[in-house]
């Protein structure tokens, strides 16, 4: 069975490519992505940026790692760091983001991410 650390590699390598197969097969129907600015997108929305082009990722860089198996769960959190641009606009930043992996059967699928910018206090 595949690991976790190496889903998350594979995912990683998905986005850059814009592997819009890899990254369908790899999230659950029910996925949820929570943005930097609070956007929420489901599973078609998401995958959707890469359909159309909108989102080009060139460089995803997924640092200092934890998971945690919790039963049928995972939680990945970590420092997502992507060189991207929407439409063009760069979307360039530093994230810390959290993944969420449920078991489905003998596999795991991505339920769900969240990134939030890594800043300094206020």
């Amino acid at each position: 069975m595949t690991t976790i650390g190496e889903l998350e590699t594979q995912w990683a390598q998905a986005e850059v490519k814009g592997d819009v197969s890899t990254l369908d097969g790899m999230a659950a129907e029910d996925f949820r992505l929570v943005g930097p600015f609070g956007f929420v997108l489901d599973k078609t929305q998401w995958l959707d940026r890469y359909r159309s082009g909108d989102l080009v990722t060139t460089q995803l860089d997924w640092q200092e790692r934890e998971v945690r198996e919790i039963g049928d769960t995972a939680l990945v959190i970590g420092i997502h760091v992507q060189k991207a641009a929407y439409r063009g606009t760069p979307s360039d930043g530093r994230f810390r983001s959290t993944h969420i992996w449920v078991r489905n059967g003998d596999s795991w699928q991505l339920a769900g991410t969240q990134l939030s910018p890594i800043g300094r206090p206020a």
